[in-house]
């Protein structure tokens, strides 16, 4: 399964669904039933491929680290071989915590809540989740928790 990513993906990510990996054209719309079986199978479906993709970007990058162990006898160069690997190992942290996320949305699906904002009960729009498909809160929600936040932090 083909998936569109980009740098955001890493923790704030959307995990876009390119058109090969949505074969009948569906897209979940305003029109219909909030979180029905075929909106549900949709985010799931969407889900399941981030994981897959995030999970093989991972392998990828063990694999390489086995690979190609830091041998230049130049110290610069070492050094600078030794940032790109921290850079990337802290990238594959972050995708280990946006695991969790996902594997918490696939539980929300089982579960009969996903689509609903853990906060007020009210459904998520349908483009938040396109956007943001491990997404808890409303927009709202979210605003009024990250002012909340910033508060703490601030006091």
């Amino acid at each position: 399964m083909a998936t569109a990513f980009d740098a955001s993906d890493l923790g704030q990510g959307s995990g876009s669904v390119s058109a090969n990996e949505n074969d009948t054209g569906y897209r979940p719309s305003a029109d219909e039933p909030f979180m029905n079986e075929r909106q549900t199978a949709y985010f799931r479906a969407k889900l399941l491929a981030w994981k897959d993709a995030i999970l093989r970007e991972s392998q990828d990058t063990l694999t390489t680290l086995q690979k190609e162990p830091l041998r230049e006898p130049d110290v610069t160069d070492r050094a600078s071989s030794e940032t790109d690997w921290s850079i990337e190992l802290r990238t594959r942290d972050r995708q280990r915590k946006l695991i969790s996320k996902i594997e918490a949305a696939l539980r929300r699906i089982d579960d009969g809540e996903y689509g609903y904002c853990e906060v007020t009960g009210e459904p998520i729009s349908l483009g938040r989740l396109e956007a943001r498909p491990i997404a808890t809160m409303t927009v709202e929600a979210q605003e009024a928790h990250e002012r909340n936040e910033k508060v703490s932090r601030d006091e």
